[in-house]
């Protein structure tokens, strides 16, 4: 049997994935690949037992959770130079990277697609020494899925995002920010910019153009001249799902950028802290190889 190592969060989002875990060996098995489950439990000894024995005779790394999960397992891929294709299961709050893969939301037919799958390789972002697999962001609700407890996150879903950032709202401020960059270049006031790799941020689809193998990064920069009016176009934007960018949004496409901002901001990738400013974001065209699931089974 090939192997496969079996990545999970326990304690990640609505679906206890240890309730599967006996239903997705055997689905595995009975596909001829032997299952080795590791359990995460984010500490500093973590790094070398995570991937420990993983080389280029392992079928694909199975990953359950959401997308700080699946960022947390790729840079440790990246920084044991490990090249492997990858799964997802989408147990996470948002699992924007697993939805833009095509991933099922149920669990047993999610395995089963993947099984019957095809590996390609896709694009991952850096923003300096961090990689991130669907976006970059700062400012306006950025920290909100950084600072929403596990247990919040687990009971109420992406809801408890949405009134995380309502809390924001109060005590926000604009940021004077300048983008450099081979696609264009942006300074000035914002109040929320984004640098996309995947298309969605909480399964809300701001970057319609972003593919997950072009070899460019999609820049989003929400201007911060008039907030009221800038937050407006942004739902009247998605409601209508127009095919062109409303007014005080900014938009480019590019292979390399460096970020400043000249106020004291975190950053966010993929849910997780990202580096502080200045910042250099490349993209790393076919960095990751993904075991992307089967349309549908025959």
């Amino acid at each position: 049997m090939k192997k496969v190592r079996f990545i999970y969060n326990p304690r990640s989002g609505e679906t206890l994935i240890t309730e599967w875990l006996d239903h997705i060996v055997e689905i595995y098995q009975s596909h001829g690949l032997s299952i080795m489950p590791y359990r995460l439990c984010f500490n500093e000894q973590e790094e070398e037992a995570l991937l420990d024995g993983v080389d280029e005779s392992f079928h694909h790394l199975l990953i359950a959770g959401g997308d700080g999960t699946v960022n947390y397992v790729i840079n440790q891929m990246k920084r044991r130079g490990v090249d492997v294709p990858v799964a997802v299961l989408p147990t996470g709050t948002a699992n924007d990277f697993a939805h833009m893969l095509g991933v099922p939301v149920d669990i047993a037919q999610a395995c089963r697609r993947i099984l019957a799958g095809t590996v390609r390789r896709v694009d991952l972002g850096r923003a300096n020494e961090e990689y991130f697999v669907n976006v970059f962001s700062c400012g306006l609700f950025t920290e909100v899925s950084q600072r929403t407890p596990t247990i919040l996150k687990n009971t109420f879903g992406k809801l408890a995002y949405y009134v995380g950032g309502l809390g924001e709202l109060p005590k926000f401020r604009k940021m004077h920010i300048e983008i450099e960059s081979d696609g264009g270049n942006y300074e000035g006031s914002s109040l929320i910019f984004f640098v996309f790799n995947g298309r969605t941020a909480g399964q809300m689809r701001f970057a319609y153009l972003s593919e997950l193998d072009d070899g460019l990064l999609d820049i989003l920069v929400l201007k911060g001249d008039n907030p009221i009016e800038t937050i407006q176009s942004i739902f009247h934007f998605m409601k209508r799902h127009k095919e062109s960018y409303p007014p005080g949004i900014v938009h480019f496409q590019s292979k390399e950028m460096r970020l400043y901002c000249y106020s004291d901001e975190t950053t966010d990738i993929d849910g997780q802290a990202g580096p502080r400013f200045p910042i250099h974001i490349t993209c790393e065209a076919g960095a990751l190889q993904v075991l992307c699931p089967a349309r549908r089974l025959k």
